[in-house]
């Protein structure tokens, strides 16, 4: 892919295509003119070297592949949050008059689903101007007040059959209901998470951008997508997918980087997944300043499916299934071990592994299998056992036990190694062990909630630990949302597909976000992208609903490279009282510390200032002095000190305010806020603060604290991260 930064390197541009294309059409994929000028195409290696030599051309990049990350949450979030209201989050702006609009990238749309049902909207916002594209299996018809936008890109090396809006994963559908689906009552899946299925922002308007097909998501795709968006008008972006943790993209040829950075300079806040290479630290992607980026936590409901053993003794186990099998131990049980197969190995058949157990020793019996060296799934267990002829599966996984997955028809639980404790000694002190596994039972109120999901990608940024990543975590575990209407691969044999499916993932935290940040766009429709990623960071929540600190899937407390900020809130968002806003300049900055020149930094702006030049003292440590609302300071070394500013803008609507500092304090330093009294006159008035944090103690590791700025109506916080690393990786 190739990119041209200004009016006279677009001409240059089309010129270029116009002379290398005019025999070989086929071979340029996409042309990009609205946010930024350039073009994808097929070119050999050769050509594309003699392509980044041309006047005009400031970068030219291979095309990467992308990956997505993948109702109650929404009530879960309502009553977590400290404000008291009457229901769930704002529906739409005081007056009605500013529907935010949406832009989603993802799979595509079902478009007949009840959750895009456009009853009672009012009519499309006159600044729309985008389109809805139709194919073979998707008219213009299937737009609506709800859906109003509807793109599909073509990659020549997809099927044709793919050249539609309609979704044909599920992944899109989901994202986007759970955004801004209108509410739709008994929804469920096969009577499990029953309820109301709704948007969090349900007058938003929805504009799909399909980037993305069984085959994954391509780059020039996505950057097409943000060509797009910038010019049909959207408000907000949200972006489900990307790349894998391994990947290490550097930010002038990350298609969603450079998308997203023309997007902000046309006042459009991009909303990204963190990635689901967690635990692991530093696996989170989407990490540029300038994208709000998001984790995933687990809400108070829990998808329960027991072990009973001989003499009635319960083992709490976590899954989705729908067998018809004795509520009564009466099925022999057995560890896959003592069934393994002669050929295997005894960790593959303790594991379950495919081909690792003997049909004549599993036939009719439950198994009990282990996530032996933690690379193994219970849904490829169960597909083991289910195979050799057992009727149920027990998976001991402490990694994968508060995420409930769903297994079809065959009895399939997850326990945790202290649980299976229980059942390995019964096994050893019983000569004909038996067992059943109950039901699924759907358990509300549960507790503690929420916890940040073991598959949640963990910062620090690859990038920079002078930028907190991620920085929000939100409900992505076992969300309902609407799917496509005719997925077999999810339905129970002899009943219809199911209109609605429960998965997980950052995919699913990210539209959260998005469906707030699209709520707090039509009550502030005049805030610019950084002044509502503030909002939604410094109102996070850090505590669970045992009044406890949000902690991770091991039980520990989090820390900010887990949940960023803390939890989203649906509410406190809404009247932050003061905000952070990030500028153009900021990020142009940042860019500049980074370590680009102001060549490579033509290819990520389009509105790059004529007279632009980089601070003369480019640093990675001047990163730190970027307006962003967490704090975050690399580089530390030994017993000095360092230095930052912020400012903080009045958007309380009180006028005349005092907000008085208070500081969570990072072990081993001390952290001096001056002045410790913002003393605002007028709403809009924008007032700066300094820290200064100095070392009592040699920094062995990454350390965590906080400030806040508070009145007795506002809490405003942010969290700080000192670090002796800076995690640059080029």
């Amino acid at each position: 892919m190739g990119s041209a930064s200004s009016a006279a390197n677009a001409n240059r541009a089309q010129i270029l295509i116009n002379t290398m294309f005019k025999r070989r059409a086929n071979d340029l994929v996409h042309t990009y003119k609205h946010g930024f000028s350039g073009f994808a195409a097929r070119l050999t290696a050769e050509e594309a070297k003699v392509i980044a030599k041309k006047p005009g051309v400031v970068s030219v990049f291979p095309d990467p592949n992308f990956q997505l990350h993948t109702t109650h949450s929404w009530d879960f979030l309502k009553y977590q949050t400290s404000v008291k209201i009457d229901s769930g989050p704002p529906s739409s702006a005081s007056d009605g008059s500013y529907d935010s609009i949406v832009g989603i990238l993802d799979t595509g749309i079902w478009p007949e689903s009840e959750s895009f049902n456009d009853k009672d909207m009012g009519p499309i916002p006159s600044r729309w101007k985008g389109t809805c594209m139709e194919a073979k299996d998707f008219k213009s018809s299937n737009c609506n007040r709800k859906i109003i936008g509807a793109r599909y890109y073509k990659n020549p090396d997809d099927d044709s059959e793919y050249y539609t809006t309609r979704d044909v994963i599920g992944h899109g559908s989901h994202v986007s209901s759970t955004v801004a689906g209108s509410a739709v009552e008994n929804a469920s899946y096969y009577g499990v998470a029953s309820g109301t299925a709704k948007g969090g922002s349900q007058n938003a308007r929805i504009a799909m951008y399909k980037v993305c097909n069984p085959g994954g998501c391509t780059g020039s795709s996505i950057l097409a997508a943000f060509d797009d968006a910038i010019a049909d008008g959207v408000d907000v972006l949200s972006l489900s997918l990307g790349a894998p943790a391994y990947a290490r993209i550097d930010l002038n040829t990350d298609p969603i980087a450079i998308g997203a950075f023309h997007a902000v300079e046309q006042g459009i806040l991009v909303i990204c997944s963190a990635g689901n290479d967690g635990p692991d630290g530093g696996t989170v992607t989407n990490t540029a300043p300038w994208i709000l980026t998001v984790a995933a936590n687990t809400i108070d409901r829990d998808f329960e499916s027991d072990v009973v053993l001989g003499g009635n003794k319960v083992i709490k186990g976590e899954g989705i299934h729908f067998a018809n099998v004795s509520k009564s131990p009466v099925y022999p049980l057995i560890h896959g071990k003592s069934a393994k197969n002669v050929d295997a190995s005894e960790g593959s058949a303790r594991a379950c592994d495919s081909g690792s157990l003997d049909q004549e020793k599993v036939k009719g019996k439950i198994v009990l299998c282990e996530n032996v060296g933690g690379s193994y799934y219970a849904s490829s267990a169960r597909d083991e056992v289910k195979s050799k002829g057992g009727i149920g599966c027990v998976f001991v996984d402490d990694r994968t036990r508060a995420v409930a997955s769903a297994y079809g028809s065959f009895p399939t639980t997850v326990i945790d190694s202290k649980e299976a404790a229980e059942i390995f000694s019964y096994l050893n002190s019983t000569k004909d062990p038996v067992a059943t596994i109950l039901p699924t039972a759907t358990v509300e109120k549960f507790t503690p909630a929420p916890a940040v999901a073991y598959f949640s990608s963990r910062g620090p940024s690859s990038l920079t630990r002078s930028i907190l990543k991620p920085d929000i975590t939100a409900p992505g575990v076992a969300i309902l949302a609407a799917w496509t209407g005719n997925d077999s691969s999810i339905s129970l044999e002899g009943k219809p597909a199911s209109q609605y499916n429960v998965i997980s993932g950052t995919s699913m935290a990210a539209p959260h976000v998005t469906a707030v940040a699209s709520l707090i766009k039509s009550q502030h429709p005049t805030w610019g992208p950084s002044a509502i990623r503030s909002a939604i960071m410094t109102t996070a929540t850090q505590t669970n609903n045992d009044k406890g600190l949000i902690t991770t899937e091991t039980g520990a407390a989090a820390t900010p490279y887990d949940s960023g900020a803390g939890e989203l809130s649906s509410t406190a968002s809404m009247q932050p009282g003061l905000v952070y806003e990030t500028t153009e300049i900021d990020y142009l900055n940042f860019l500049c510390y980074y370590g680009y020149n102001v060549t490579t930094i033509k290819a990520m702006s389009k509105a790059l200032p004529q007279n632009f030049t980089c601070p003369a003292d480019s640093n990675l440590d001047l990163i730190s002095t970027i307006n962003y609302p967490s704090i975050g300071i690399s580089g530390f070394k030994g017993n000095g000190s360092k230095t930052v500013t912020r400012t903080v803008t009045n958007v309380g609507g009180d006028g005349v305010v005092v907000y008085t500092v208070s500081v969570e304090t990072p072990p081993g330093f001390n952290v001096e806020v001056t002045p410790e009294k913002l003393q605002f006159t007028k709403d809009g008035e924008k007032l700066t603060y300094q820290v200064i944090v100095s070392a009592t103690a040699s920094l062995k590791q990454d350390v965590f604290g906080a400030l806040t700025w508070s009145t007795a109506k506002y809490k405003v916080r942010s969290p700080i991260v000192i670090s002796s690393e800076y995690s640059r990786t080029n």
